[in-house]
């Protein structure tokens, strides 16, 4: 990977691939990255997606289907070269539990979050292991860490931090790093239906969040741009929480069962 002279932060001449770019946490990314220096590729199911953004270059697929999104990455990669960063930051959910599950939301749930993510990124982690430098930022979740329902986006989120560890012992000595940023809640489009729904919805999430609040797009993005740069040169293998301290322990519990009244 060139190195940058002016920051370690910066990625001034690298070009990083971005999946969901026209998401919530995708535009941000896409910004956030452009600053910094790098040229943006950007990755979405629907090139509509993509056309506000200006990209020279673009990869369309839609990682419910994996092998089509294997054949579009390696058209790409054929084309115009294998980037020095991908984020796979594209995935979907709905709110479920044990109960709402059959075959058909699992398999749904696993074919977008974990085999999409790995079809989309398995020809470029070999090609930037034949090149001899990449990196790899995946996407997951707290749900992939512990579970706050959604049990088939769990078990995806989960699967995608034991491929990032794997990417990183067997490809390391080639160059390529791979680390994992798990977001909790983000305040992002995704929520409107639910609060069109219930507009007090986000007054019972924040209540499990020790900061009182849950995280922005751009807090999850400063998270990925950190591990995408060259500050993170020597971090590989690593699961970086952006969760406004859920994960850290459960503050209900101790404010619901242990603080003494006022």
């Amino acid at each position: 990977m060139p190195s940058t002279a002016s920051s370690p932060f910066r990625l001034d001449g690298l070009s990083a691939l971005i999946s969901g770019a026209g998401g919530g946490i995708g535009t941000s990314l896409v910004t956030s990255f452009r600053s910094a220096g790098a040229r943006v590729i950007g990755a979405d199911r629907d090139a509509s997606m993509l056309s506000a953004f200006g990209f020279e270059q673009s990869v369309i697929c839609d990682l419910a289907d994996s092998a089509a999104t294997y054949r579009a990455v390696e058209a790409h990669l054929e084309k115009h070269g294998v980037p020095d960063i991908v984020v796979a930051n594209a995935g979907y959910t709905r709110a479920e539990v044990l109960d709402d599950l059959d075959p058909a939301v699992w398999d749904a749930e696993i074919a977008i979050n974990l085999n999409g993510t790995y079809a989309m990124t398995a020809p470029i982690v070999e090609a930037m292991a034949k090149r001899g430098s990449g990196c790899i930022v995946l996407i997951s979740s707290v749900n992939g860490l512990s579970h706050f329902g959604n049990p088939a986006y769990a078990a995806a989120k989960a699967g995608l931090i034991a491929y990032a560890k794997a990417i990183a012992v067997e490809r390391g000595a080639r160059g390529v790093r791979a680390n994992v940023v798990c977001p909790g809640s983000v305040r992002t489009p995704a929520w409107d239906h639910r609060l069109a729904a219930r507009p007090d919805l986000l007054d019972a999430v924040v209540a499990h969040y020790p900061l009182g609040r849950i995280v922005t797009p751009d807090e999850v993005t400063n998270a990925v741009l950190f591990l995408a740069s060259p500050a993170a040169s020597g971090i590989t293998g690593a699961v970086l929480t952006v969760d406004a301290g859920l994960t850290a322990g459960n503050v209900r519990f101790i404010n619901d069962v242990l603080k003494r009244p006022q």
